[in-house]
């Protein structure tokens, strides 16, 4: 079978867009690692299947290269959003997620605004394993200590350190993603202060790795700063991939806003996927 497909990017973290909408599609993980594996198959940061909706404008599903799947992707979430303003001409789209709905709206200079949602920072809702408090997680590895607990969509740990150009994200990320704290495993953010309006981010994440840019890291690097009175409640996150703004609302809710891009199109021919079916009935 020849699959159809788009490939997108939020800031150079980069998503392999199928859409089952119409012809709901059942894939095995092997098939969706062989999609994302940059060698024998197209190549992403995470596979989005769009799926048909009963209470939102499109139900995103969320992938990561290991098979696993995801909660929320604040990037992938931009591209589904400006896709569909695109095709329907208009400037509000909700989009589904198996952590709810986002809301999103058009920005200026073609820029995507995401509600992502409520930032949870108690214990049980992040997860991790033991009560404790999230603001000073009891979490160590070397030189690195100290992280937020936040849960924005997924759950992340953030660090701050003096310098993220020195960390080594391919030895650090590995072992405190699956750290005994994280029964769900975690995202880890390593982020420096800039200026009180501008915060420095690199990011690993849960089933992925090292990305040019993760969304709702960024968010959960805001209301980490935030928590600790480094920033105020909106601030300009630098990625490695570019720059998103974050607002941290007094109802709890995070803004995300960035850029989305659209690649190219292809087809991917995979002999072993299975006959399309239906799989929401």
């Amino acid at each position: 079978m020849r699959l159809p497909f788009t490939k997108m990017h939020g800031l150079g973290n980069d998503f392999v867009v199928i859409d089952a909408r119409s012809r709901p599609l059942s894939l095995s993980d092997a098939q969706k690692r062989r999609i994302a594996d940059r060698r024998r198959g197209i190549g992403c940061d995470q596979l989005i299947v769009l799926e048909r909706s009963r209470g939102a404008d499109v139900f995103m599903r969320i992938f990561n290269p290991d098979g696993s799947e995801a909660g929320a992707c604040g990037n992938a979430t931009r591209c589904v959003a400006g896709r569909l303003m695109a095709e329907n001409g208009v400037e509000r789209i909700v989009v589904e997620t198996i952590s709810g709905l986002l809301e999103t709206r058009a920005a200026d200079r073609g820029d995507i605004t995401v509600d992502m949602g409520e930032a949870r920072t108690d214990w049980r809702d992040i997860p991790v394993a033991q009560e404790c408090d999230t603001l000073h997680l009891p979490l160590a590895l070397g030189s690195l200590a100290d992280p937020v607990g936040v849960n924005v969509g997924n759950p992340h740990a953030v660090f701050f350190v003096p310098d993220v150009t020195v960390i080594d994200l391919e030895k650090a990320g590995p072992e405190l993603e699956r750290a005994p704290l994280f029964p769900q495993r975690a995202n880890i953010e390593f982020v420096q202060l800039l200026t009180p309006g501008r915060l420095r981010m690199r990011v690993w994440e849960r089933g992925a790795g090292i990305t040019q840019a993760c969304g709702s890291g960024a968010c959960a690097s805001l209301v980490a700063a935030a928590r600790r009175g480094m920033t105020g409640r909106k601030a300009e996150v630098v990625l490695d991939g570019g720059t998103l703004t974050i607002e941290w609302l007094p109802n709890n809710h995070v803004l995300m806003t960035g850029g989305w891009t659209t690649s190219f199109q292809g087809e991917i021919e995979l002999a072993d996927v299975p006959a399309l079916e239906a799989v929401h009935g």
